[in-house]
């Protein structure tokens, strides 16, 4: 990805600098690129990320296939792939208003907190892989060994989420921070 950022295009029906809400479009922009880069690095799926930022800095917290085309400057096929993988793993839903044509991508507030809630059965699927692969090498190898060290890290995580997602909403609950930036 480059240094700089595309400024939104014309027609694109994004203000380049301001909007009613006061945003500055092109500094909004600039975000997505780089928070889709900070993914993208951590190991996203590069129109993934970006898609996921862009639906992320909508104050409804959601958008079309079209809208995510336009702002991003990409085609519906490559927004179609991203969205698919970003239901897929929790990120998005699908929603559809009543007597309405077109799908709205939206994120949710605990969007995070639902994406981990929903990897147990993965880690319990991971830790059985794991374990038939140590058995299989053997316990005494030192590849045995460090597939039974991931699948113990695993099952620790699997272990220790929920106590953690738990605390988590505690925490939210209770955080002063968290209603001051609404109205």
């Amino acid at each position: 990805m480059s240094e700089t950022t595309p400024s939104p295009a014309p027609g694109s029906g994004i203000p380049e600098s301001g909007n009613a809400a006061g945003r500055d479009e092109r500094e909004v922009a600039r975000f997505v690129e780089r928070f889709a880069l900070n993914l993208t690095e951590s190991g996203f799926p590069r129109m993934a990320a970006r898609v996921f930022a862009r639906v992320l800095v909508e104050d409804e917290g959601s958008c079309t296939a079209a809208e995510l085309a336009r702002s991003l400057q990409v085609s519906a096929a490559a927004v179609s792939g991203a969205v698919r993988y970003l239901i897929r793993v929790g990120l998005l839903s699908r929603e559809r208003e009543p007597g309405m044509r077109r799908d709205h991508y939206r994120v949710s507030d605990d969007m995070w907190y639902e994406a981990f809630a929903q990897r147990d059965s993965q880690f319990l699927q991971w830790e059985a892989t794991l374990r038939e692969g140590a058995a299989t090498l053997g316990p005494d190898t030192s590849a045995g060994a460090r597939l039974d060290e991931t699948r113990r890290f695993f099952e620790f995580l699997r272990a220790e989420l929920p106590r953690l997602m738990e605390k988590w909403r505690a925490h939210h609950r209770d955080d002063p921070e968290r209603d001051a930036g609404e109205p």
